[in-house]
Order: C-alpha cells, then structure tokens, then sequence
C-alpha cells in the first residue's frame, strides 16, 4: 500500500532526510586514499547520532553498518571493513540514511577518490544525471514509469546500462515502502504519482552489462563482467508546486 503523507509528516520527513544528507556529506568529504570504510562509516555513524537520529541501515534485515559502501565493480551492499583500504582513483558510492520522529531518510552518491580516469568521471556524471532527469518527472499526474522511463533513457543514451535487479522505492515511517521504482522501464506504467508521496530515487549504472552477482558474503553485490558502477539517491516529496528533494544537507552553522 502507498503512504501518502500529510504536511506535518512531511516536515518530519525533511528533519530526517536533512539528517540522512548532513551523514552522507560529512562521509564524502573525509574520503581519501588510506582511509577504510569502517572509518567512513563510523563517521556516518556519529553524524547520524549527533544530530539525534538514529542510523536506519544499522541492523537492517542483519546488515552489521550505518552505510553501505562499495568500491568500484562493487554495485551496492558493501559492507564497512577496517580491512578494505580507499586507494587513489577508487570511485567509492555510499549510501545511507537516518530516523528521527519515526520517519526515515535514504541518500547515495558516488565520490571519486583523487583523480580517477575519464571513463569513470562520465560513469558517474551521466549516473548523478539521470537522477535528476528521473526526479524532474515526479510530479502529480505522472506515473512511476514515466521516472524509470527518463532514467533509463539517459543511462542507455550514453551506452550504460541500467540495473535491473535492484530498483529505488517508497519511503516514510518505513525504510522500503511501495511503491517499486525501476531505473528502467515504459513511460506511462505504474502507480499514479499524487502529491504528499515520498520516493527514493535511486538509478544504479554499469559501466558494462547490467548483469550483477551477489558475493559470499551474502551482501556485496557487483558487476557481471567486473565494469565500474556507480550509485545516486535522494529522497524526493512529489508535490503541486513539482518534485522536492528532501536529502539536502544545509551546511551547519
């Protein structure tokens, strides 16, 4: 069922979705050659506490961090090690969220660490494009397919693929609400967009095939073929006045 929220979950909504974007900044800004992901996600973790929230990824369905963190082949679910190393020319995509006020915020963006090749600047600036192009389509009247339809043209324009196995979703008092929304699919499909629904937006790009294979660790998802991928999300509020993004993280006073 699709929660529709009112005005004053809405604002509970923002506080969260601040939150969820203030801990993903403060991760991006510390990535450099030599530092793990351990230490990127316990940044995650103590922004995430100091501002009173609580990490939403931390024990979710068993996952031991506050953020997923993978690197390069790696598509999603990697899991926070003292052991993996950030090197230079790593593209590092981490995704998080907070909970406060029993509402959640779910973010992800992908961080060059240095300077990384050409190939993977375009990975990720055509990926954090089509975000955008899938955003600017949630708006009342539409269909959910109409935001997976502009994603996956995008991706697809500039010979990426999309994946298809992993799709963004609703989010609310739940984490992973519906609806479903793919990164690929036919303008016009799916649920009707109305205002006061929330939705995570989130297309997931290979550099080659779209096929993925999930690792031992029962998490880490990567490539098929072994490709860079690469990884943006926001939380978005479809209203009258046309798509709000909701994970922007003010700077702090």
């Amino acid at each position: 069922m699709i929660s529709v929220k009112t005005a004053h979950e809405l604002e509970k909504m923002r506080r969260a979705c601040r939150i969820s974007a203030l801990a993903l900044q403060a991760a991006g800004k510390a990535i450099e050659a030599g530092i793990t992901t351990a230490d990127l996600d316990k940044i995650i973790y103590d922004t995430i506490l100091r501002h009173g929230a609580r990490p939403n990824f931390k024990g979710l369905y068993g996952f031991p961090g506050s953020a997923c963190i993978s690197i390069n082949d790696q598509v999603i679910h990697g899991i926070p090690s003292h052991g993996v190393v950030i090197r230079p020319g790593d593209i590092v995509s981490i995704d998080t969220g907070a909970a406060i006020d029993g509402f959640n915020g779910d973010n992800a963006a992908t961080f060059a660490c240095g300077k990384v090749d050409s190939e993977a600047q375009r990975l990720m600036d055509v990926t954090k494009e089509s975000l955008y192009r899938g955003i600017a389509a949630a708006v009342p009247g539409n269909r959910v397919g109409d935001i997976s339809a502009a994603v996956q043209a995008w991706v697809e324009q500039h010979g990426f693929s999309v994946v298809r196995s992993y799709v963004g979703h609703g989010v609310g008092k739940e984490l992973h609400e519906d609806p479903e929304v793919p990164n690929f699919g036919k303008a016009g499909r799916g649920p009707r967009l109305v205002s006061g629904m929330t939705l995570a937006i989130e297309p997931m790009v290979n550099q080659g095939t779209h096929v993925v294979k999930s690792l031992s660790d029962g998490w880490t998802v990567v490539t098929a073929d072994g490709g860079l991928s690469a990884h943006f999300e926001h939380t978005v509020a479809v209203t009258a006045g046309g798509p709000e993004i909701l994970t922007v993280a003010e700077e702090e006073a």
